[in-house]
């Protein structure tokens, strides 16, 4: 569809440049030659001059109004690459972020792991205890006995 509108706008240039060339040619032909013999011809070479600043005046327009065509088919290519850019980085961000997840996850269950197995141990420790200050209570009856 830009080639057409592309096309289309060269072909006005074109046609543009050719009638100011014929315009042109036409005034010089018509300031050496022309001997004005009415007013009518006179209104219609000034026309015609009018009419070839007119064109010139349209032509600068014409090229300026492509070259904004340009920066901005430009700028949308590069909005649309930043874009593309920055849902990668989004993405890679999610990625990670799931990752730190899991690994805090994993880690909050081996904490656990950890915790009831140094219960357990706590436990086991408690009940050693409870062992030795009962053997110690025996030893100390049956130390107590064999003293008196």
């Amino acid at each position: 569809m830009e080639d057409q509108s592309s096309e289309r706008w060269k072909a006005a240039i074109v046609n543009l440049s050719e009638m100011n060339t014929n315009l042109d040619s036409l005034q010089k032909t018509l300031l050496k030659k022309a001997v004005f013999l009415d007013q009518e011809t006179f209104s219609k070479a000034s026309l015609c001059s009018d009419q070839a600043r007119t064109i010139k005046a349209l032509e600068q327009r014409v090229e300026n109004l492509e070259r904004e065509l340009d920066n901005a088919i430009t700028a949308a290519a590069r909005a649309r690459s930043e874009k593309r850019q920055a849902e990668a980085a989004q993405r890679a961000a999610e990625l990670h972020a799931l990752e730190v997840t899991r690994e805090l996850e994993n880690t909050s269950k081996v904490f656990e792991l950890h915790m009831e197995e140094l219960r357990a141990k706590q436990v086991e420790i408690s009940k050693r205890d409870a062992d030795i200050k009962l053997l110690e209570a025996i030893v100390q009856t049956l130390g107590g006995r064999t003293s008196s």
